[in-house]
């Protein structure tokens, strides 16, 4: 049986990529770029309970999904960060963390033979206080609030290497081409 590609959830996620788009042509911290950046991440929080509810998960969904969520960050980011004044030591720390996500997906690579995702607790917390940063920034300052995130984030990481090297709550992911 041919699976459906335009289904309840996957029109939810080309949502979030229309709406990354949307964000590109808002003034950064503006009450659009919050409207646009709430709505982009709402679709990101039930696209997938649609999918599993609806019994439409599947291989393109899950693809669409990290593409939705790549352009959602690329742009979010573009019309951020330029506004911020990020401090170096955070600049140095958040690099450290992604070496280590960039050496988990190496590893990850080379002990499952594929692409594997870690949805861990600790992923989808760093992933929830990203997405809330722009709102927790308006009362808790960048210096303060980046450290717990750090924080989280590098537990996080380690975890996902840690999950990766014992099989533990590791999702094959993308290795297939169908």
């Amino acid at each position: 049986m041919k699976q459906k590609i335009i289904d309840p959830a996957n029109i939810i996620t080309c949502s979030r990529m229309l709406l990354s788009v949307a964000l590109l042509f808002s003034d950064a911290f503006s009450s659009a770029f919050y409207v646009l950046y709430l709505l982009a991440g709402f679709s990101d929080m039930i696209d997938g309970t649609v999918a599993r509810k609806t019994g439409t998960e599947s291989k393109f969904g899950e693809r669409l999904d990290t593409a939705a969520d790549m352009a959602f960050v690329a742009a979010a980011a573009f019309k951020m960060l330029p506004q911020m004044d990020i401090p170096g030591w955070i600049v140095i720390w958040a690099g450290i963390i992604a070496i280590i996500k960039i050496l988990n997906i190496i590893s990850a690579y080379t002990v499952h033979g594929e692409f594997v995702a870690v949805h861990s607790v600790a992923n989808k917390v760093t992933g929830a206080m990203f997405f809330a940063l722009p709102i927790i920034i308006r009362v808790v300052p960048l210096n303060y609030s980046s450290i717990i995130i750090c924080l989280v984030a590098s537990f996080a990481a380690v975890q996902e290497g840690h999950y990766i090297r014992t099989d533990h709550s590791v999702k094959k992911n993308v290795s297939e081409n169908s």
